[in-house]
């Protein structure tokens, strides 16, 4: 088994493709537009697709729909970089949104950031 893709719901295509792709330097791997069943779909991620071994964020967007709750369930993505701090400045020169800057967690020398998408949904940077 191996984890394919995590659905992300965004209130626009376009803007979050642009995050996703410009912000954060994902590919664009496809896209669906299913206009009979009233949403789009497109899967984002640092891979060529799903036979590389890289799980993909699916974005999907329902017609007519431009924000939804974020209810207090959800915790965040994780993505793994080499500079946490080169990549702060990267996503904030790109227009992103960094809510914590880079440094060590609490209780512990690992160094993490988080960014915001769009959407509001939180994404952990993890030096490595």
């Amino acid at each position: 088994m191996m984890i394919l893709h995590t659905m992300l719901r965004v209130g626009n295509m376009a803007r979050s493709i642009n995050f996703y792709t410009k912000v954060l330097g994902m590919n664009l791997l496809r896209t669906t537009e299913r206009p009979e069943q009233k949403y789009s779909l497109a899967f984002v991620g640092f891979g060529n697709g799903n036979d590389d071994g890289q799980s993909e964020i699916e974005l999907t967007y329902n017609h007519g729909v431009d924000n939804y709750e974020m209810g207090n369930a959800y915790g965040h993505i994780a993505i793994r970089v080499l500079d946490a701090y080169a990549a702060c400045e990267k996503i904030k020169a790109a227009g992103g949104n960094v809510t914590r800057e880079a440094g060590p967690v609490m209780g512990g020398d690992t160094i993490i950031a988080f960014v915001t998408d769009p959407d509001g949904y939180k994404i952990e940077l993890i030096q490595h």
